[in-house]
């Protein structure tokens, strides 16, 4: 493998010692991450997404009374983010942000709205004002955490064909369809009650998707229908040792480029959860549990090489680092006191 240097960005919270949104740099001849420093100073930018094209960066942002999303443009070389503009409405901020691979359109969850915008963006990176907003009804079994939707998580399906929406508040993952940036219901799965679904994470084949429940601490793994976007079922494992009785929250899930291994994050428990995907399935079962070596993981990412993965410890300010085995999907720890401002999120650039 070539050693290569990697700029990576950490979305965080504004809520005791972080400024904004920090830049850094994977070192993987070093095996270190190092240069931290702060790229844009915003309130509360929790979740990141970036361009295809390696040029722009969305992030979420809250303001006074207000929340919405912020547009930058990327220096690779600097890690400096320049504003370009942002757009907010009243209300809460989102709690996530994806834009699709054109770099045309960029969705935004509202958890404490229950709603999902949808923004067109010109050539430039601009945002325009939301062309749709979806506002969900109902809730769940979970009186205090399902009073009424929660939308954790909006994001276009590998094809770019659908937009798949998970709301904790109600237990159910919508997909919708996208027609001149108008948003269309087109197929609802109901998950296991009180569950509460946060993140889904689909398999490279596109065949299979991945979610982690916040409430019950599972990964649900269900069949993905490309032609109509519905979704159905096939398993649930908790993500949790048997003999672990303590308060835990599922956090992120990611899947491996090779569609062998699926990574989930335990708040509580404080660790990574590795499962082996098996192949004719899509099932998967448990390799290894791994502490994250702090307080609260959030996100976390797999490096573009995928030979290393960083996990966002919020409430302890710092980042591991891990080395990941391709072969078994094992990891083991490299750096664990990289000191990161409350830390949420964390994105590379390829």
């Amino acid at each position: 493998m070539e050693n290569k240097n990697y700029r990576g960005y950490i979305g965080t919270y504004t809520k005791e010692r972080s400024k904004g949104i920090y830049t850094f740099i994977l070192d993987t001849q070093a095996e270190k991450i190092r240069e931290i420093k702060l790229a844009a100073e915003l309130r509360n930018p929790t979740y990141l997404a970036i361009s295809e094209n390696q040029e722009y960066l969305y992030a979420v942002i809250a303001g006074e009374g207000e929340g919405g999303v912020a547009a930058y443009r990327i220096n690779s070389e600097s890690g400096a983010l320049t504003p370009i503009n942002r757009m907010m409405t009243e209300g809460t901020s989102p709690c996530y942000v994806a834009v699709n691979d054109k770099n045309d359109t960029v969705l935004a969850a509202y958890y404490h709205r229950g709603q999902v915008a949808i923004h067109p963006v010109k050539p430039d990176g601009t945002l325009g004002p939301a062309s749709s907003v979806i506002q969900h009804e109902g809730s769940g079994p979970n009186k205090e955490r399902q009073e009424k939707p929660h939308m954790h998580y909006s994001e276009f399906t590998p094809d770019g064909k659908y937009v798949v929406v998970v709301d904790l508040g109600t237990d159910q993952i919508v997909t919708y369809s996208v027609t001149e940036g108008q948003l269309t219901e087109v197929a609802y799965l109901a998950v296991h009650p009180g569950s509460g679904p946060r993140h889904l994470a689909f398999h490279p084949n596109g065949k299979y998707a991945y979610v982690m429940t916040e409430l019950s601490n599972e990964i649900i793994v269900l069949e993905y229908n490309r032609e109509n976007g519905s979704f159905t079922e096939l398993q649930y494992h908790t993500t949790l040792p048997e003999d672990f009785s303590g308060h835990s929250q599922g956090a992120a899930i990611h899947v491996t480029s090779d569609g062998r291994f699926v990574y989930v994050s335990n708040r509580g428990h404080n660790s990574i959860a590795v499962f082996a995907i098996e192949e004719s399935t899509g099932k998967v079962h448990l390799v290894e549990h791994v502490s994250t070596e702090g307080n609260w993981p959030r996100d976390f990412v797999l490096d573009p090489s995928e030979q290393y993965l960083i996990c966002a410890n919020e409430r302890s300010h710092n980042l591991t680092l891990y080395k990941r085995d391709r072969e078994t999907g094992r990891l083991s720890v490299l750096q664990k006191d990289v000191q990161a401002p409350e830390p949420v999120c964390v994105k590379f650039l390829k």
